[in-house]
């Protein structure tokens, strides 16, 4: 990957809100289509005193914004892969994903596992379709195709762009750019062939998501090659607002 300014990957590729350095366990989150770190912040608030808080940031946005996007999933997940190790090293952690990011979770995982070291404790995935059945028309939203007055609207209509960004056309713009790098990257998804993980995973998804397949629980559980459990949750591909914002303490693996 070019860095157009020589920023430290190490320094910028993680984000952590409270930074507990005797924590029990973090939750490492993975971001979606368009997203940087910002949407999961406010959970630092939300997850139990002992549980840490990592954030994963991709090339091209918040700390590493001199950095140049990544161009294929492959690039994307090893970059994820690296920064989920740096978080973390050998210390205990559950790892999260939405949408786009849940597959990136289950990529991440799966790479962890052939190499047997950091291996998280637990997988949450939401608002995904199990990666085994591949990229779909249904999966590929906001599309390339669109303006960007359509993606836009998208950002607007589901709310998890801050307003202020909503409010400053410049902010908007680098907005719009990091949607269209992340959709190409996106689009060159395929399945990496593992044939499931170990660890125990747990699927979360709106009870009115149109993107989710019916099938699409019994698809993860075939991917879970541990224990499974399934959650269907008020909303649609992001929740309700109120689900969203307490979404932490859905994720079994850390409210024991």
């Amino acid at each position: 990957m070019t860095n157009r300014l020589g920023a430290a990957r190490q320094n910028t590729a993680v984000i952590r809100p409270k930074q507990l350095d005797d924590a029990a366990t973090t939750l490492v989150c993975l971001g979606f289509c368009g997203g940087g770190t910002g949407a999961y912040h406010p959970w630092a608030e939300v997850v139990a005193p002992d549980v840490d808080l990592a954030l994963v940031c991709y090339p091209g946005r918040d700390g590493r914004f001199m950095e140049d996007f990544a161009t294929t999933w492959d690039e994307l997940a090893e970059d994820a892969t690296r920064a989920v190790v740096s978080a973390v090293g050998d210390r205990p952690y559950v790892l999260f994903g939405h949408s786009m990011g849940g597959w990136m979770a289950f990529d991440v995982a799966t790479r962890l596992e052939a190499r047997g070291s950091s291996v998280p404790d637990a997988l949450a995935v939401s608002s995904c379709n199990a990666p085994a059945r591949g990229l779909t028309p249904r999966d590929m939203f906001p599309a390339r195709q669109d303006t960007d007055e359509d993606l836009m609207t998208w950002m607007r209509t589901h709310g998890l762009v801050a307003e202020h960004v909503l409010d400053d056309p410049d902010l908007l713009e680098m907005a719009v750019e990091i949607m269209r790098a992340d959709i190409a990257v996106r689009d060159t998804f395929h399945h990496n062939g593992a044939l499931g993980v170990t660890m125990p995973v747990q699927f979360l998804a709106g009870a009115e998501d149109v993107v989710i397949e019916a099938d699409a629980p019994a698809r993860w559980k075939e991917l879970a090659l541990g224990s499974y459990r399934h959650d269907q949750l008020p909303g649609g591909h992001f929740y309700t607002p109120e689900v969203w914002r307490t979404l932490p303490t859905r994720i079994s693996a850390i409210n024991p």
